[in-house]
């Protein structure tokens, strides 16, 4: 056998295991139900529910098992509009500009058409204001409601989350945690926060957690109905002149869809990503910074010699990891008046501010990223956005 069949075995054994293992183990009491979904979870997420049809029959089990031994029933749920629910409390935007941008990401308005979009406009990066703001996800289905949210996943469900604000942190980590728990943590619409919880990011010893870069709509394939695929990521663009090496998702659909879930302060740190995206604010707002790949020589991204050179007793620290050479050490969200940022990297300051575009995204907003390009993210409130890499 092959290395290489060798390797992709693997996943599909976990995947079996897991299956027959849950069943084995399953006597209709409510532990065991609960700890067979969680063991059929873990295919998803670490194996990928590999082979043929596995991942129908997981989603098909866990649905089972929830129905009949955890007395979950889809008529339980009535639809409802997030009007009916009310707005969700929404922080005073700041004031403050953001001290590393000089320009605002341009906006389009009418959205460009298809044709338009793959001739013209798939070269720099664009806003594209109120553009999903009739999605289910905003009105029927809304995505702010947590109680819609623990419906459309069942009991027991088990999601991955980061363990931290900012992945370069020394004490940032990962972990699977149950998804009612995870969305008690947030500051979402119909949920009463336990009286420990009431500022998830300001809790004491307790880590913010956030649901990043998750293909979350593998496990809960009912929330890809509540938003809508844009026809631009079918636009087959050619690779940019600024970033020849480009080249679509691999995968049969050549297009990846995550989702990102977490509390107000959680940061995306400057980084590149070799896909056009397009990322789609559905809850909350969320204030983005991008810079052109031009500018990379200047971003003081992590390298090889940072890696050896880092003393991390957390092995999950992301920057004991040689992939952040397209993360940059540089905190672009900074804004405290004595930060000794412009001394540590001056090349920042002197050649990537001039030309660096920022924006806050609001639900129901579309923003466009050409590959190659820096961006950063920060949540100025509970946040749940959709990127699709194409």
């Amino acid at each position: 056998m092959s290395h290489g069949a060798s390797v992709c075995c693997w996943p599909r054994l976990y995947t079996d295991a897991s299956i027959i293992r849950s069943l084995a183990s399953l006597d209709g009491s409510f532990s065991s139900s609960r700890a067979a979904i969680a063991r059929l979870d873990r295919a998803i997420i670490v194996a990928g529910a590999a082979g043929e049809g596995r991942l129908d029959l997981i989603l098909t089990l866990i649905r089972r098992i929830q129905t009949e031994f955890l007395s979950y029933t889809r008529d339980s749920f009535r639809t409802f509009s997030s009007r009916q629910m009310g707005d969700m409390l929404r922080l005073p935007p700041s004031n403050i500009p953001l001290k590393s941008s000089l320009h605002r990401i341009p906006a389009l308005d009418p959205p460009p058409s298809f044709m338009a979009f793959q001739t013209t406009f798939n070269r720099s990066p664009l806003v594209l204001y109120k553009y999903a703001s009739s999605w289910p996800a905003i009105n029927e289905h809304p995505w702010s409601s947590a109680s819609y949210l623990r419906f459309i996943a069942g009991p027991a469900r088990m999601v991955p989350v980061e363990v931290g604000a900012d992945y370069r942190a020394d004490d940032w980590t990962q972990q699977l945690m149950n998804w009612d728990d995870f969305l008690s943590t947030l500051e979402l619409n119909d949920y009463d926060l336990p009286t420990n919880l009431a500022t998830p990011t300001a809790i004491g010893s307790k880590k913010v957690l956030y649901l990043a870069q998750h293909n979350l709509f593998t496990q809960f394939p009912d929330l890809r109905r509540d938003i809508v695929i844009p026809d631009y990521v079918y636009s087959c663009p050619q690779p940019p002149s600024d970033y020849p090496q480009y080249k679509p998702p691999g995968n049969d659909e050549q297009l990846v869809i995550n989702g990102w879930l977490g509390p107000r302060g959680t940061i995306s740190p400057a980084h590149t990503d070799p896909y056009f995206n397009i990322y789609v604010q559905i809850v909350g707002r969320k204030t983005i910074w991008l810079a052109p790949p031009y500018v990379s020589e200047y971003m003081y991204a992590f390298d090889k010699n940072d890696v050896q050179a880092h003393d991390s007793s957390n092995p999950a620290s992301n920057k004991a990891n040689p992939l952040t050479s397209n993360t940059s050490r540089v905190d672009v969200f900074t804004t405290v008046k004595d930060d000794d940022s412009p001394r540590r990297f001056p090349a920042f300051w002197t050649n990537v501010v001039p030309h660096a575009i920022s924006t806050t995204l609001e639900p129901g907003d579309l923003l466009f990223i050409p590959p190659g390009w820096w961006h950063a993210m920060r949540a100025d409130e509970t946040s749940f956005s959709v990127s699709m890499w194409f």
